[in-house]
């Protein structure tokens, strides 16, 4: 089995960024970037223009932006492997890494496997149909779009998030709809007072989406009441998933410290876990931000504390 000093699980900017570091200071890093989960690039690979990332006035495409990463990672010789990890064993150092196709001991690792936004399998919504065409699952990062501003937009969801996402929108949309399946929110008090309050935000109780429609772009949704059964079609220039992520950490599942959300437990402004020599960058233990820039930087956080860690070995 060979025996490596850093091995990366995980791609993406926290991924990428971390090889990138980790090359740099002559750790020849391994980097297992996905294939079926998290899949290589991570969620910017879905993601059509990318407006908020610094250094890119004019906006870059989300897959050409992770291209770059991924170049310059290889450019400073991190190997890398278009695989995903099926087992890691961290009860022992060093540590052992398996894909399907290989295995690796390491001296130290890091995580950085994101989270899969939740999505609904609403009739037009789906990949090769509206997605990333009008529909996503992140307002902040795709809500200033042009495509978005001045149309009515859709939120699905009924909890803090959703109206996070909402009241966001209201910036751009014309005027924001909350849909909602149930007659009340699982949101809290005081989020629940502000988006019932804003004059930009109508909430449609007991509702689903039944469908997207549009040639190009969105253009229109069906509503249907849940209650009454009564289907209606609507005018909209977007919609937005709100239900949550889900971090990919199936495969860490008695290995680290996991929160009950099932996202990585690390220290508070650092990337170390539970298990000493074992690192988490990016969403993977990020639930509050989930931003490009945010994984990147603790990507990098991850790279300077392994080099720490295993310059102490």
């Amino acid at each position: 089995m060979d025996k490596r000093k850093l091995v990366i699980i995980g791609s993406g900017p926290a991924g990428y960024t971390a090889a990138i570091y980790a090359a740099r200071a002559n750790l020849a890093p391994v980097l297992f970037e996905g294939f079926f989960v998290g899949v290589a690039g991570g969620q910017l690979m879905t993601t059509t223009d990318v407006e908020n990332y610094p250094g890119f006035p004019d906006g870059i495409a989300g897959p050409e932006l992770m291209d770059l990463f991924r170049k310059q990672a290889e450019k400073f010789g991190t190997e890398i492997y278009t695989e995903d990890v099926k087992g890691v064993d961290f009860s022992n150092h060093p540590f052992i890494i398996e894909s399907s196709e290989r295995s690796f001991q390491a001296e130290a690792v890091i995580i950085a496997t994101g989270a899969t936004a939740l999505r609904l399998n609403i009739p037009g919504a789906s990949d090769g149909e509206l997605w990333q065409k009008g529909v996503t699952a992140c307002a902040v990062c795709d809500g200033a779009s042009p495509l978005f501003r001045n149309k009515d937009l859709y939120v699905i969801g009924g909890g803090d998030t959703s109206i996070e996402e909402a009241l966001f929108l209201t910036k751009y949309g014309a005027h924001v709809f909350l849909v909602h399946r149930r007659d009340a929110l699982r949101a809290s008090k005081i989020m629940q007072e502000r988006i019932l309050h804003n004059p930009k935000v109508t909430v449609i109780w007991d509702t689903v989406v039944e469908s997207v429609n549009g040639k190009d772009v969105v253009e229109e949704i069906t509503l249907k009441n849940v209650k009454t059964g009564a289907v209606i079609k609507k005018p909209a220039g977007g919609l937005f998933f709100a239900i949550g992520h889900k971090p990919n950490t199936d495969f860490l599942v008695g290995q680290l410290e996991l929160h009950e959300n099932g996202y990585i437990k690390t220290i508070p402004g650092k990337s170390l876990t539970s298990v000493k020599g074992v690192f988490a960058a990016g969403d993977v233990q990020d639930f509050i931000y989930r931003q490009a820039v945010t994984a990147a930087g603790s990507g990098c956080m991850a790279a300077l504390e392994a080099e720490h860690f295993l310059s102490g070995l």
